[in-house]
């Protein structure tokens, strides 16, 4: 729901959708949902399920270990696509597409699309790979292609902010893990400054709306 604060600006919902395994996305996905709260929006941080066997997770402690670190963090559910006005999707780049435990997630999402409840809403995505040319403009344009069947109004971070010059990816925030490990401070500035962007482009939206 929409409301009006004190400010009289419109108040908006984010829902920042993400998958991750060792938290590299999920950093990522922290920062963009802070800047679209610094905006003024209601946001909702939700994690998609795992769906690697148990085995897979164990044999890697990093994975292991993020995924108890972030059990606190609810599941995705369809109605956090259908409460948001603005939803940004995170996803580690798996052969230049998105994972598949996102994958999975949208591939539910069939019942709100075939009503028209996925179209209108601001749209934007960003990931993570290993290495500097692996994939990661591909990722984020096959989420844009979902973006499209849904009828949603793709918000890329483009060159909007002075961060972006230095970060160099105007499809949406993406990291180089191999060059650092964890991101650094200009990539979750540039992700704050996506999430900032998005909802202040789904309030403008609603306020013409209104």
């Amino acid at each position: 729901m929409k409301f009006w604060n004190e400010d009289d600006t419109m108040t908006v919902n984010v829902a920042v959708i993400y998958y991750s395994s060792t938290g590299t996305v999920h950093a990522l996905a922290r920062a963009v949902a802070e800047g679209a709260e610094k905006a003024g929006a209601t946001v909702r941080l939700r994690r998609v399920a795992e769906l690697a066997p148990a085995h897979a997770v164990e044999s890697d402690p990093a994975w292991q270990a993020h995924i108890e670190r972030t059990a606190d963090i609810p599941e995705a559910a369809l109605d956090d696509l259908e409460w948001a006005d603005a939803v940004l999707f995170g996803t580690p780049t798996r052969y230049g597409t998105v994972a598949a435990q996102l994958k999975q997630f949208i591939d539910t999402t069939g019942p709100l699309w075939q009503r028209g409840r996925l179209a209108g809403k601001v749209y934007g995505a960003f990931t993570a790979g290993a290495t500097a040319h692996g994939g990661q403009e591909s990722t984020l344009l096959s989420l844009g292609n979902v973006f499209y069947h849904w009828g949603g109004i793709i918000v890329p971070p483009g060159y909007t902010d002075p961060v972006q010059f230095r970060l160099g990816n105007p499809y949406g925030t993406s990291f180089v893990s191999a060059m650092g490990g964890e991101p650094g401070e200009v990539e979750l500035e540039a992700a704050a400054h996506q999430g900032r962007r998005a909802a202040a482009t789904a309030a403008l939206l609603a306020r013409s709306a209104a």
